[in-house]
């Protein structure tokens, strides 16, 4: 059946059968609504819920947004202090609840079975395993649910010779070992750069997924262009998000990198003769405590980071906190390797984790086969569950219960927003029942299920286990005296007893250089994909790099002297989408076929760089999505790897990317940036001069069709973007998505330069010396002559600018006077409005549309079976918005600055009687920026930010020489480059 937008409705009603009967529900009885307790589910209104989102490698405290009881949008929990932002990877999570292809019953060698009948068998086997010499071990990613931890050693005192083994895909071991060496803590440090000034990374990508703390709040706030302005200089191989937005990047490979440290150690000590190492000591000696020092690679690098931040005694690590979100020991999982090659494990639980995919080993999958009880406890098909007998099915983190600890004096809850869609069973719930079904369990007397048996009569689940837990460990820690509302703040401030040893432990360390390689490899997470557990989203997989602005591929990048010794090329073809050359890669005894070669800016001679989550067979975005496993060459565990070999192949690889127009060829009128001397000491006439055709008799910015035109009755709406913030992460782009009902079109159309995301985040390069004549800086069809000059060895460190383009809103539209039909039009709000049902598709604003931001619906991408990714199923459609329409094949659609979102709040006013505060008007992408780049308001009302930041003299609105009048406006990127030669 075909879904058209009049039958949506319909659809909804009466053939989602079972998930419309459980969304209308509401979420389960325990549950508590953040804002608001409605006694019943009022049609067409939200309701928002906190929870804590932990999928094993990200983490944030969230407010989930539901309609009719189903939940549609993931928002981040501004009340939480510490990890209130949501990335693309946290709200792109909600996709996988609607998801077909989980799997909805239990099952022993892939045959059905009832819950009951699994259990016994697997109590009998864990009985008798218990009692033999073999382990008996659960398998999961780091787990920092104090909660689940206990429940683990209730089961492991029932069920003897159990271990918990905690295997994290990408490796946080070394971090936590110099730490706890340093420190005397084994957990990762909470950086505080607030009172930051200088902050130098040697290759952390900490915008990145260096870190599990989100850096991006914080580093937006000290990059305010003032005196105090953090400077940060960024040593890397390959272009990372925190190079891109770094004052000062320079490149190095990884091994000089680590040279480098240690120099910079040594002329801490008055002991080196490398200038740069020296020229960076005294700039921190200048800094003294308002310096940070990050590091990424091996344990030594990490200590030696920390052995300097001791020695200026820095800001950053005076608050004594730390996370506990990563607890991986590599010694563990590898003797864990050995106890599995001598038959030494007799049951293995595996829950969330995957490590047939992470091995790369085909020993390791022969090792699972011959265990004598194996259980996987995943949410969908996976590369271990392949060779897993009993498949025990997990809920989505939306339908579960759960508690963690992330940081120092922090706890966090997690509720289940919507009653479980399919037959499956919580992790702990399984544990439990294999526990209360042991008689063994009556005779211990120091386990929590006894505990809690005294006082309930009723059947005992996970959530009374983890309230019990709650009132009887926790509690007394908080400033709240109710489970039900420690559920409505979701985050709470816990008091630990514990306190943390912040003093240095003093030892002895010894420096080993390294040699340089044929070719060095940098393994590294893409901001869309992180490591991989994602894969099957095709929000993610659509979404483009930052850097390199490619979709649903990762690639080895490459610096252009590399490339042309080995003959490698990036070209266009005739429609303009790229192709390029691919190389055969040998490393010791491993061969991988046919990697395709991005030439990469700023990458540096003799480095190679490939990013981690792709090259997995499962999942219904396989077909589309190409990728090779970069696990294969995460040897020992180790980001960087040596001794690769690289040879030309045959194959020509056709890349997906939705930027080609890689500079502003030599322009500085449309992501206009200075430097941070020239802002503080230069008239804004010079750096920020107002880009106007003027002659003596025309000005283009005193020209208009719309003489009535009147912005000053009623709300009128601007969109305020500061590029000194915009750090490139994405997470507006996948907000824009979820609110609008954006399509994913797949990687063949957007080759064809058919992508429909509404708001898109340009990337330019930049760089101050451009070898080439006049003409080419000006023109813009010397733009391939310009871009090759930015290859070249002279130019190695291009610096980057991002820019985030949406509909201009402009009040002079050019797209509104050559529409035949008069389906686009100006609202009084100042919004350029869209009236699909009037579209016939002739694309001609398109065609006049200065700032290419219109997008054509070549087809009808919601339930067709060509584009089988997240919306062509009942089940799948249930993540729409109903707010926002369902535009068909043939119509023209863009960015509407949210009108459902400002009419909410007008309407909500009105309802209540009252005014509308300051700065309550958002649109999507405002409300979840976490830098706060983007702010969206009423320019009409005079104590609103967006009113303050028109006025401001960065101020400035993107071609604006055109007479356009946009609503959208910009601020000047400021970088702190006063003295940045060293």
């Amino acid at each position: 059946m075909k879904t058209t937008r009049r039958d949506f409705l319909k659809i909804l009603g009466f053939t989602t059968l079972y998930v419309t009967l459980a969304a209308c529900k509401g979420p389960v009885i325990e549950s508590i609504p953040y804002i608001i307790k409605p006694e019943y589910i009022t049609p067409g209104i939200n309701n928002y819920y906190a929870s804590t989102m932990f999928d094993g490698f990200d983490f944030g405290n969230v407010i989930v947004k539901t309609i009719e009881g189903r939940p549609i949008k993931i928002e981040s929990n501004k009340d939480s202090k510490y990890f209130n932002t949501v990335s693309s990877r946290i709200q792109s999570s909600i996709l996988s609840l609607y998801d077909n292809e989980r799997l909805k019953y239990p099952s022993i060698n892939k045959k059905k079975v009832s819950w009951a009948k699994l259990d016994n068998i697997i109590i009998k086997k864990l009985n008798t395993i218990s009692n033999s010499n073999k382990k008996i071990v659960i398998l999961t990613s780091s787990l920092p649910s104090p909660s689940t931890k206990q429940l683990i050693s209730d089961f492991t005192k029932v069920y003897k010779n159990t271990h918990h083994i905690i295997y994290d895909a990408i490796s946080y071991s070394s971090t936590l070992n110099a730490v706890n060496k340093v420190l005397g803590k084994r957990a990762i440090p909470y950086y505080d750069i607030s009172n930051i000034e200088l902050l130098i990374s040697f290759d952390a990508d900490f915008l990145g997924d260096w870190s599990p703390q989100n850096f991006h709040k914080i580093y937006s706030k000290r990059k305010k262009p003032n005196l105090s302005m953090i400077n940060h200089i960024h040593l890397e191989s390959h272009m990372s998000l925190s190079g891109a937005n770094a004052d000062l990047r320079i490149t190095i490979n990884p091994s000089k990198i680590y040279n480098l440290l240690i120099e910079l150690y040594k002329a801490m000590k008055n002991n080196s003769n490398n200038k740069l190492a020296i020229s960076l000591a005294k700039r921190i000696f200048k800094k003294g405590k308002k310096v940070l020092i990050i590091a990424d690679g091996n344990k030594e690098m990490y200590e030696i980071s920390l052995l300097i931040n001791k020695k200026i005694k820095s800001n950053a690590l005076k608050n004594g906190k730390f996370i506990f979100l990563k607890e991986s020991n590599d010694k563990i999982v590898l003797n864990l390797i050995n106890d599995l090659s001598k038959d030494k494990i007799g049951a293995l639980l595996v829950f969330n984790t995957n490590p047939v995919y992470h091995f790369f080993d085909k020993k390791i999958k022969s090792y699972i086969k011959k265990i004598p009880l194996t259980i996987s406890f995943a949410m969908k098909e996976d590369e271990t569950s392949d060779f897993i007998k009993i498949w025990a099915p997990v809920p989505h983190w939306l339908e579960s219960w759960g508690d963690y600890k992330p940081l120092t004096e922090m706890y966090s809850l997690r509720q289940p927003i919507i009653k479980k869609i399919f037959n499956n069973r919580q992790f702990e719930n399984s544990l439990l029942e294999w526990i209360k079904k042991n008689p063994k369990h009556i005779k211990i007397k120091n386990i929590f299920l006894n505990l809690i048996k005294k006082k309930s009569k009723k059947k005992i689940n996970y959530y009374d286990y983890l309230k019990f837990f709650f009132k009887k460990k926790i509690i007394n820690k908080l400033n709240v005296n109710s489970f039900k509302k420690a559920l409505f703040y979701g985050s709470l401030k816990i008091r630990d007893k514990k306190k943390t040893n912040k003093k240095f432990k003093k030892f002895k360390f010894a420096f080993k250089a390294t040699k340089n390689n044929k070719f060095e490899l940098r393994l590294y997470t893409k901001i869309s994909m992180g490591d991989g557990r994602q894969y099957d989203n095709p929000w993610l997989q659509e979404l483009p790099d930052p850097i390199t602005r490619t979709t649903w591929e990762n690639y080895l990048t490459m610096s252009f002297i590399d490339a042309k010794n080995l003959g490698i090329k990036n070209w266009n073809i005739g429609n303009g989408a790229m192709n390029g050359n691919c190389v055969n890669l040998f490393f010791n005894d491993i061969i991988i076929k046919n990697i395709p070669v991005y030439i990469q800016p700023g990458q540096s001679v003799g480095s190679l760089s490939l990013s981690f989550g792709y090259g997995r067979k499962k999942g219904k975005v396989a077909k589309q999505s190409r990728g090779v496993n970069a696990y294969a060459l995460y040897k020992n565990f180790n980001l960087i790897q040596e001794n690769i070999f690289l040879k030309k192949s045959e194959k020509i690889y056709k890349f997906s990317c939705f930027q080609l127009q890689n500079t502003t060829v030599g322009r500085n009128l449309l992501a206009k940036e200075t430097n941070l001397n020239t802002y503080l000491n230069v008239n804004k006439n010079f750096w920020n001069k107002e880009d106007i055709i003027e002659n003596k008799n025309i000005n283009s910015n005193k020209i208009t069709m719309w003489k009535n035109f009147k912005e000053k009755n009623g709300h009128h709406f601007n969109i305020s973007i500061d590029l000194n913030k915009c750090t490139g992460c994405t997470s507006c782009v996948i907000a824009c998505n979820s609110e609008n009902n954006i399509p994913v079109v797949g990687k063949e159309e957007i080759r064809n330069f058919r992508d429909m995301h509404w708001l898109r985040i340009d990337r330019y390069y930049s760089t101050d010396k451009i070898p080439l004549k006049k003409k080419y800086k000006t023109n813009p069809l010397y733009e391939p002559f310009l871009y090759k000059s930015l290859l070249r060895p002279e130019n190695k460190n291009p610096k980057i600018i991002f820019q985030p383009i949406m509909c201009q809103h402009c009040n002079n539209a050019p797209c509104e006077t050559v529409c035949p039909v008069g389906a686009t039009s100006h609202g009084k709000q100042g919004q350029n409005m869209m009236a699909y049902n009037r579209c016939i598709g002739t694309r001609y604003c398109a065609n006049n549309c200065p700032y290419k931001v219109r997008r054509f619906n070549w087809f009808n991408y919601y339930n067709n079976k060509k584009f089988p990714f997240n919306l062509t199923s009942n089940l799948s459609r249930m993540v729409l918005n109903p707010n926002v329409v369902i535009r068909s094949r043939g119509v023209m659609e863009k960015c509407s600055m949210c009108i459902q979102m400002t009419q909410s709040v007008i309407l909500k006013a009105k309802k209540e009687e009252r005014k509308i505060q300051n700065n309550e008007f958002k649109t999507a992408c405002s409300k979840v920026c976490p830098t706060n780049a983007i702010s969206f308001g009423d320019i009409n009302n005079k104590n609103s930010k967006i009113f303050k930041k028109k006025l401001e003299n960065r101020s400035y609105k993107l071609l604006d020489f055109l007479g356009v009048k946009p609503n959208v406006f910009y601020q000047v990127k400021i970088r702190n480059l006063k003295k940045n030669k060293v």
